[in-house]
């Protein structure tokens, strides 16, 4: 591993371990503290190791002295999917500790995340009824799976997601992440939401508008060119290149889960290692935000 990425998990260790201080354990301590999986999902995302069989192996032959007891494999995925509340949590912690938290720009996307390739396993799926089938448009495909949405700041630092059966109409999933964290939108006076013309809709726009929040997406060919349109082009560059991060280099798309949670906590363990290299890159003021590759190799 490069110093980099030691530098990093050590950090993040710390700081969730720092914020977990009151609700320590009584008693024995456990092998293994909260702190530890989820600094050991973070490494595993960003080392791109698919597989928790290969990735425990290499974790004992690589990290054993910064994790001196490292579970199984049937372990390690229990501890890892009941981590899911923490990892939210630790997200939200991340982005509150960054000047990005005080930004009234965001953008909104949504990204395929198939869990299955096949008819039958779609059908014998666990994720059946959560799970559907759905049209990747940039791709020219469908798949069968579900849609990873993602509200972040420009410089990509996840501010909201979530994960919706694909053939949910992407302004109602968007308005009910909105409605979750309400509290969110109410501090933000003059928020500027920027979307691609999957959000278009005037009964959307007018429930925005409600909340205080203005849209920014792109005009259709009969439509009255829309104010601020000419900012998009350089705004959807950005779009894609925090696509481009989480797909190309985090690969949601090989997340591995079978289960409601597995999947959830597995996608959830790639949008908090994005968060995280953010968040370190913006701590030690680096040139480039979202760099991920000092700590790929």
């Amino acid at each position: 591993m490069t110093n980099d990425l030691d530098t990093l998990l050590i950090a993040l260790y710390l700081k969730v371990d720092d914020e977990l201080e009151a609700s320590r354990w009584m008693g024995r301590p456990p092998q293994l503290t909260d702190a530890e999986p989820l600094t050991l999902a973070v490494a595993q995302a960003l080392l791109g190791f698919h597989s928790a069989t290969r990735w425990l192996r290499y974790a004992n032959a690589h990290l054993a002295s910064m994790f001196p007891y490292l579970p199984q494999q049937s372990g390690y995925n229990k501890r890892l999917t009941a981590a899911l509340p923490l990892v939210k949590k630790v997200i939200r912690m991340l982005v509150m500790d960054t000047d990005f938290w005080f930004d009234n720009h965001w953008i909104a996307d949504s990204t395929p995340v198939p869990c299955g390739m096949s008819r039958p396993a779609g059908q014998r799926s666990e994720m059946a009824g959560w799970a559907g089938y759905g049209y990747c448009a940039s791709h020219s495909r469908f798949f069968w799976g579900l849609r990873l949405y993602l509200v972040c700041t420009p410089t990509g630092m996840p501010v909201l997601w979530s994960l919706a059966n694909p053939k949910m109409d992407e302004r109602e999933v968007l308005q009910a992440m909105l409605d979750v964290e309400a509290d969110l939108v109410t501090d933000r006076p003059g928020l500027l939401l920027i979307s691609d013309k999957g959000f278009a809709s005037k009964e959307f726009e007018n429930d925005l508008a409600m909340r205080g929040i203005e849209l920014l997406r792109p005009s259709f060919k009969r439509e009255k060119r829309r104010k601020g349109e000419g900012l998009l082009k350089s705004v959807r560059q950005l779009i894609e290149s925090v696509n481009g991060t989480l797909k190309g280099q985090l690969d949601p798309e090989q997340h591995g889960g079978r289960t409601h949670a597995g999947v959830a906590v597995r996608v959830a363990q790639r949008v908090l290692a994005m968060a995280v290299a953010i968040w370190r890159d913006h701590k030690t003021k680096a040139p480039i935000m979202r760099s991920l590759i000092a700590f790929d190799h």
